[in-house]
């Protein structure tokens, strides 16, 4: 195949003229074209309003490709590259099956590829299936009653599940677009395996998560629900077995795939001196600003013909670095708390992203330097008291502390929204948010948001709003592992977001899929 990069269309195209344009461009007549295929979309909106969607597209041609390439000589045309992923197929069966503990997208995909090898993997997920969650979490969004054990954190699917479900990641690895075909046949959109900014969205999510564990189990594996890990046994330095719902399970071989939000795992791994660090991460605020302002000032106009826009804006600061994550296009700002007397914000859209505002998380980047206690678990204990002090500033009943972007930046409290109108059920208290963050996130955070209005216009406008806090955007502990991807406790794979190796759906998938190649590869050599 031929693939042609960076094919410009007006908006209002239609993708039956791509063919002739691949023809134009080859120099060959729209006869010779036998197949096409879409491998990227993209907007382009760097000349403001002349907005272009742009593609890649690989070919099939009748004749010789290479004469055809050569005879056309267009620069964006060449021979497409042969990149593909193929799962490990067997594996030698041992005495245990394997066990995956969590079953976000680390424990998700790694499950899957150890049922594909023929494993039969046990899946222990602390919290409930999907269907019970999505009640469970409707519930609390309307009421403010929290079930600490089933919640935007924990339950199928994890904490992504109740997000814009972005697939997007600045990882290149083949399994990504094997992944993202198990999503499209797990029932995701077919644009996500083209789409520059692939996206889900949490209404599809919810029935995309069961489909996969329906085809886990249907080739020989078992998923267990509301089933948490409270003991780890080990022998000669070697793990044993697992306590879950005070029974035993006798295993050798764990992917430990827990979210960043499984305190209480990471506890009791310290207390067995399983190797622990501080790493890295961020807290801040929800920012949200209307979807029109952003498509404003992305695109230059309206159009409906466009997707809503989104956008990326990272300011390097004399001594911490404030970025957006997790941009949710036309989405809510939700409660995502998963313990008692702590308030916590995320960010979600539903796959057509047609809500009226939109939000990110903004966010200021924190060292272990920077944590108020000392240890591997000192960022967790911080994340913690942060919570709880917006807890009690939003009143004690899950309201989030909120201020509007002008207030903060003027340090009043205010009267309240005006012209933008928060998303976050089960509703906010407004405040003021110099007494509710740490000084060193509230003064990054000031000091960022007008040099971002710069690059964005409307991005700080006075009417935004800012709720708080946003403290779960990545673990603050790391659970040490070898090239063999093991923890110091041999059969213990740690992976994924709350081992502190992934950052989103796709980077932790694909970490969860090479902790299973490891595992499998260790039973082909012993």
């Amino acid at each position: 195949m031929i693939r042609i990069r960076e094919i410009p269309l007006p908006p209002e195209h239609n993708v039956a003229q791509l063919p002739y344009e691949a023809a134009r461009l080859l120099k060959i007549s729209n006869s010779k074209i036998r197949g096409i295929r879409l491998v990227k979309r993209s907007v382009d909106a760097r000349k403001k309003p002349d907005i272009k969607i742009v593609y890649t597209v690989d070919v099939t041609v009748e004749g010789n490709e290479n004469k055809i390439l050569k005879q056309s000589g267009c620069k964006r045309a060449s021979i497409a590259p042969v990149s593909f992923y193929k799962p490990p197929k067997s594996a030698p069966v041992p005495a245990h099956r394997p066990v995956v503990v969590g079953f976000g997208p680390a424990g998700m995909f790694a499950a899957l590829i150890l049922a594909m090898a023929g494993l039969r993997p046990l899946v222990l997920e602390r919290g409930e299936e999907a269907a019970v969650r999505h009640e469970k979490v409707r519930k609390f969004w309307e009421t403010g009653e929290l079930d600490p054990k089933s919640n935007v954190q924990f339950g199928e699917g994890g904490a992504g599940t109740f997000s814009d479900g972005k697939l997007n990641t600045g990882v290149n690895n083949p399994r990504i677009g094997w992944i993202l075909e198990q999503f499209v046949a797990a029932g995701a959109r077919e644009e996500i395996l083209f789409d520059a900014k692939p996206h889900v969205g949490t209404d599809v999510l919810l029935e995309v998560v069961q489909n996969i564990r329906r085809r886990i189990i249907s080739l020989g594996g078992e998923v267990r629900f509301n089933a948490q890990v409270t003991g780890i046994l080990r022998e000669k330095g070697e793990i044993s077995g697992l306590e879950v719902n005070g029974e035993v399970i006798p295993c050798d071989k764990v992917v430990l795939a827990i979210g960043h939000s499984a305190r209480d795992t990471f506890e009791m791994l310290h207390g067995m001196n399983i190797p622990l660090e501080s790493k890295p991460f961020s807290m801040g605020v929800r920012i949200e600003q209307k979807q029109s302002t952003i498509d404003a000032a992305q695109y230059g106009r309206g159009d409906p013909v466009l997707p809503p826009a989104d956008y990326k804006l990272v300011k390097h600061l004399e001594n911490e670095t404030v970025y957006t994550f997790c941009m949710c296009p036309g989405g809510y700002v939700v409660a995502a708390a998963s313990e008692e007397g702590r308030v916590v914000t995320n960010g979600m859209s539903y796959a057509d992203r047609d809500g009226e505002n939109a939000n990110a998380a903004l966010l200021v980047t924190l060292n272990p330097v920077d944590f108020p206690g000392e240890g591997p678990l000192a960022g967790m204990y911080w994340q913690r008291d942060i919570e709880a002090a917006a807890f009690t500033a939003g009143g004690g009943n899950y309201r989030a502390p909120a201020q509007t972007i002008g207030d903060f930046l003027a340090g009043r409290t205010g009267a309240g929204a005006g012209e933008v109108r928060p998303t976050y059920r089960p509703g906010v208290t407004w405040c003021d948010l110099h007494t509710v963050l740490p000084e060193k996130i509230t003064r990054a955070l000031k000091e960022a948001l007008p040099l971002m209005d710069g690059s964005l216009k409307g991005f700080a406008a006075p009417q935004g709003i800012l709720t708080a806090p946003e403290t779960r955007s990545s673990s603050p502990v790391r659970i040490l592992r070898d090239e063999s991807r093991q923890s110091a406790l041999k059969g213990l794979y740690p992976c994924g977001e709350g081992a502190g190796y992934a950052g989103g759906i796709m980077s932790a998938a694909i970490d969860g899929i090479l902790s299973a190649e490891a595992l499998i590869a260790g039973l082909e050599v012993s």
